[in-house]
């Protein structure tokens, strides 16, 4: 088990949701190919949800597996090159109108009655529907049937559901799929992953078991911002030291030190700037006091100290800092 939050780049027109540049949290769990592994996948996904107050009524997981497709379009005698961007056009279903996802599948060589069933299928939206179109020794029936009983077993089934459009547009996917979104329908899917057990022998390397998602966090924003539940992160700076010139930064850097050492958290001004902007600049930080190193003060062994909740000025002597 692994989890890493890299920034990550992107080169692509910027979109509500989905940006150039972003932060996303990776789970993965590699070596292990029962489905527990991917249950507790998405276990890790709502008590995330639930630990920043979001409920069931606002998220829904979408669940799939790429078996699903595997099984109707290898009835379909659909393979290879053509079965990996049957994938990609099959994920935008969600998102593009059903007439032009028609036209995309008809330009890869598929006949009117194969785009008919593939459209059937992937609209079913339970696992009964499911097993009634592709049988009950269906491999995908099964594998999803026990997804589901494992998902239940962390007492969080209201927020899943069986969603045969999911399949994720990567070609790499091998099992279960799954895509997070909001009840409401109004924003980008907010997180997907699922199981690649062969991903990691294409990249030069033995076949792994191994199951993950991506978790970008600007959607997520978007989300907790509609709902105000944006937390209010505080620096925890106490105090911001400012010395008044060049030839009192020694000297700032001498008081920034001795309240440092008295446990304070302490942000010094490194930068000539205008008394303006410093004042700005404590109140953004949420600083509990302003320290000001001045001329006078200073040749006299004392600083200047404004606290910001009350406005009130004092003089103090550097030895009581």
């Amino acid at each position: 088990k692994w989890y890493s939050i890299p920034q990550c780049w992107r080169y692509e027109r910027t979109q509500r949701g989905r940006g150039r540049e972003h932060y996303q949290w990776n789970v993965d769990v590699w070596g292990m190919d029962g489905l527990a592994a991917d249950a507790e996948l998405i276990s890790v996904l709502v008590h995330f949800f639930d630990s920043v107050g979001l409920g069931a009524g606002d998220i829904v997981v979408r669940i799939s597996s790429r078996k699903v497709l595997e099984e109707v379009l290898g009835s379909l005698g659909i393979s290879g090159d053509s079965f990996a961007k049957t994938c990609i056009v099959v994920d935008k279903m969600d998102r593009l109108p059903a007439d032009v996802i028609e036209a995309q599948l008809a330009e890869l060589g598929l006949a009117a009655g194969a785009i008919g069933t593939i459209q059937s299928v992937l609209s079913i939206g339970s696992l009964d529907e499911l097993s009634a179109a592709l049988g009950g020794d269906s491999a995908a029936v099964g594998e999803l049937g026990a997804l589901f009983d494992m998902i239940d077993s962390y007492g969080i089934a209201e927020w899943v559901e069986f969603d045969a459009s999911i399949v994720r547009g990567l070609a790499y996917y091998t099992g279960p799929v799954f895509e997070v979104a909001d009840r409401a329908g109004e924003l980008r899917a907010i997180c997907g992953g699922g199981r690649y057990d062969k991903l990691i022998g294409t990249l030069g390397g033995k076949d792994l078991p191994a199951t993950g998602f991506g978790f970008g966090d600007m959607v997520i924003m978007e989300l907790l911002a509609e709902k105000g539940l944006l937390p209010d992160l505080d620096s925890d700076i106490e105090d911001v030291v400012f010395g008044m010139g060049a030839d009192l930064q020694a000297a700032a850097m001498q008081v920034a030190a001795a309240l440092r050492s008295s446990g304070r958290s302490v942000d010094l001004v490194l930068e000539e700037k205008r008394m303006k902007w410093v004042f700005k600049h404590a109140e953004r930080t949420g600083a509990n006091r302003l320290v000001l190193v001045m001329p006078e003060e200073w040749a006299a062994g004392q600083v200047r100290i404004k606290d910001l909740a009350s406005g009130e000025e004092s003089t103090v002597d550097i030895g009581e800092l």
